[in-house]
């Protein structure tokens, strides 16, 4: 037995096991579906779109979205140690204070801006050094990029022209203007909640990681949750807890995970033959905000031809150089009309093309500013297919993985101090990959157009086709075989 199951290693999963194995006397085990992040490319910054479909990936893909002509979007979510944190773009934001002042006055005790704040300086280590607004010596590490781009010095420079300040502190007492972006890098390297949280305190003996192990269900005495069912090499097991079952699988597994233990919103759930233990709006409220990007041409050389010998080198000796680029490494908060309280837009730019969703290859020298206007307006996750005549909304479900992208493995006659040319310039396609695209891995390269455009038809195809139930076990992607 142990005191507590935490389900999901993601951001929060990876706090918890660390902050509550500090007591010798209480007993963890965290469970975690996907794999350790052990992947080259999870740790490499520049490299996290190789990560995208990838068996690192959930690989989700919201239902058809009236908002956008009924497309569907690709929603990348980590799958590993680490979860999202683990292949994001590591931009350090906290959010703005007028949200967490709004949350308090709107119910949220302890929510406040002076409530949390603690907390981040608890957690950060900037490499600027303590402040008022910034820690030092936490788990987490702050630092500035190691890779700036001069169209990002031109894009900062241009944002001054067109009347807004320059910001060098996002998270400092003004978020308005244009700026670089402070990054959860450490010596030029990802800085995910697993490198900062949970590696460290893997070597507690009250502390137990499964991973490759995918919830089922939870495990209920009466109406208290005791523990969970897991699957993991295609065999069912049980795990349960003495104090408490932790849920921490983020924004769609969570909830995903409750109604598939029968909480949640009663007719959906019999509508997919599960019995309703608690009727729950489970999976409403679900904020997501638009993000609208344009790029531009140019030619100046951008990160499409940063894996040379020379950059790799960079980052191996000294920790700099293009490959610690985060992408989006310049970017601001800007407000759409006067009388805000806090900037309602926020830009992210990038010194390279960003193609179909990050899942393309750039096939020129170009650079993009994308807009992604935070969340205000709500959208809700359904178990089901929304109401005749209802809004239709994204689901809670994944689809099945294409076969054949998967990630190769160094091979044995590779010395260690040449793996990481090889990860990055030097694998053979993987097979089945589709035409036109690199395989994860390969060296980028410029990309017939030709064959980006049948890709990008390829893209928009899948999207408009059918996929599985998103709360029958059996859709799920087969993840014993592929972890």
């Amino acid at each position: 037995m142990r005191d507590y199951v935490i389900v999901g290693a993601g951001s929060a999963g990876c706090v918890l096991a660390a902050r509550l194995t500090e007591d010798p006397d209480v007993r963890v085990t965290l469970i975690e579906a996907g794999a350790p992040d052990t992947a080259l490319e999870i740790h490499i910054p520049a490299a996290f779109g190789k990560l995208f479909q990838s068996k690192w990936d959930w690989d989700y893909l919201t239902d058809p979205e009236p908002g956008i002509d009924g497309r569907r979007r690709y929603l990348p979510r980590g799958k590993m140690l680490g979860g999202s944190s683990s292949m994001n773009a590591m931009i350090y934001i906290r959010g703005n204070r007028a949200d967490y002042d709004e949350w308090a006055a709107g119910g949220a005790t302890g929510w406040g801006w002076p409530d949390v704040l603690p907390y981040f300086l608890r957690a950060e280590d900037n490499e600027r050094g303590p402040s008022d607004l910034h820690g030092t010596g936490g788990p987490l590490t702050v630092s500035d990029g190691r890779s700036r781009h001069a169209l990002m010095d031109a894009y900062i420079e241009a944002a001054q022209q067109a009347g807004h300040k320059p910001n060098d502190d996002f998270n400092g007492p003004e978020q308005d203007g244009a700026g670089y972006y402070q990054l959860t890098q450490r010596n030029g390297m990802r800085c995910s909640a697993a490198v900062a949280y949970l590696h460290p305190a893997m070597a507690r003996p009250n502390l137990e990681v499964i991973t490759d192990a995918l919830c089922t269900r939870i495990l209920f005495d009466g109406n208290r949750g005791i523990g969970v069912e897991y699957e993991r090499a295609n065999e069912l097991s049980q795990l349960l807890a003495d104090r408490e079952v932790i849920i921490s699988a983020g924004a769609y597994n969570s909830p995903q995970l409750l109604m598939l233990s029968g909480i949640g919103i009663a007719a959906e759930l019999q509508a997919y033959g599960i019995e309703p233990r608690a009727n729950l709006p489970v999976g409403e409220n679900l904020q997501d905000h638009i993000n609208a990007g344009i790029g531009y041409l140019t030619d100046t050389e951008t990160l499409m031809t940063a894996e040379t010998e020379e950059n790799i080198a960079l980052l191996q000796n000294e920790g700099r150089g293009p490959l610690t680029s985060n992408i989006g490494e310049a970017g601001g908060f800007f407000r759409s009309q006067d009388g805000l309280a806090a900037p309602d837009c926020q830009i992210h730019a990038a010194p390279v093309m960003f193609v179909d969703e990050g899942l393309g290859l750039p096939v020129d020298h170009g650079f993009v500013a994308r807009v992604p206007r935070p969340g205000r307006d709500r959208r809700t996750a359904r178990a089901g297919p929304a109401p005749a005549g209802g809004h239709a909304r994204p689901r809670i479900g994944q689809r099945r993985r294409r076969l054949g992208v998967h990630q190769a493995r160094v091979p044995d006659a590779v010395p260690p101090d040449q793996h990481l040319r090889y990860r990055l310039r030097g694998r053979p396609a993987a097979a089945g990959a589709r035409p036109g695209r690199a395989a994860r891995g390969g060296r980028l390269r410029h990309a017939h157009r030709d064959q980006r455009e049948h890709q990008r038809a390829h893209h928009h195809d899948r999207r408009t086709g059918g996929r599985p139930d998103p709360l029958r076990l059996s859709n799920r992607r087969e993840t014993a075989g592929q972890c």
